[in-house]
């Protein structure tokens, strides 16, 4: 535990005094910094000048990273006889209908993403307070309630990063993996800020991208500059 604080000393001190750096600069810096045993995920943090307990304030998106996320994500899909069969030829861990619903009624959920197509709906619905809170319902916005199952699957397993703000006005998502090179990160930086930019909801007044800050998985986080990461 010691050598453990001792790395997060240092990584503190490296970090001091250092705000509103270009996205190249901090993520030179987090790189340079991360000393886990393990591949660290690079994880961004937006606080948005919203209020999401107001439905014309909620933002919520998906985007595609152009170079993934270096995470290997589960798939689950809700869906019946040949949307079934596509699913299963597209790559997804776990299909199912009535069977995956009492699956997951018990307790047992192993997968990262929920897809589902339309007419499965009143079965997933059930699922609404289990799914819900882990941000894994199946929602047409986000591309997750579809006929075409076999795209859905494909694009989840191909680095689309699912986004939402929080109560408190932030989002937090995973953008690359330390292991990525600097300009690999900087390009699903500035993608996933985009989208972001993208979703801004017609409620929101004055400031809508406050801050942006980066860090790795076990590492302080650093503040960019928002007009840097915010290149259309």
């Amino acid at each position: 535990m010691a050598k453990l604080g001792k790395r997060k000393a240092a990584a503190r001190e490296a970090f001091a005094g250092k705000e509103n750096l270009t996205v190249e600069e901090a993520v030179g810096m987090i790189k340079a910094n991360a000393s886990a045993k393990f591949d660290e995920t690079v994880e961004i943090a937006m606080n948005l000048g919203v209020n999401p307990r107001h439905a014309d304030q909620m933002v919520r998106g998906v985007v595609g990273l152009p170079n993934g996320t270096g995470k290997t994500v589960r798939v689950a899909v809700f869906a019946r006889g040949p949307k079934a069969e596509e699913a299963k030829e597209a790559g997804a861990d776990v299909v199912g209908a009535e069977d995956l619903m009492e699956t997951v009624q018990g307790g047992t959920i192993e997968f990262d993403r929920c897809i589902a197509t339309p007419d499965m709906m009143p079965i997933v619905g059930r699922l609404g307070k289990v799914l819900g809170p882990r941000n894994l319902m199946p929602n047409p916005k986000v591309g997750t309630v579809t006929m075409d199952v076999a795209q859905a699957v494909k694009d989840a397993k191909g680095g689309q990063v699912q986004f939402k703000v929080e109560k408190a006005g932030v989002i937090h998502a995973g953008v690359g993996k330390v292991s990525f090179d600097e300009k690999q990160l900087a390009e699903n930086i500035r993608a996933f800020v985009s989208a972001v930019g993208k979703a801004k909801p017609t409620g929101a007044k004055g400031t809508y991208m406050k801050k942006i800050s980066l860090s790795s998985t076990m590492g302080p986080g650093v503040s960019v500059d928002v007009s840097d990461a915010n290149v259309e």
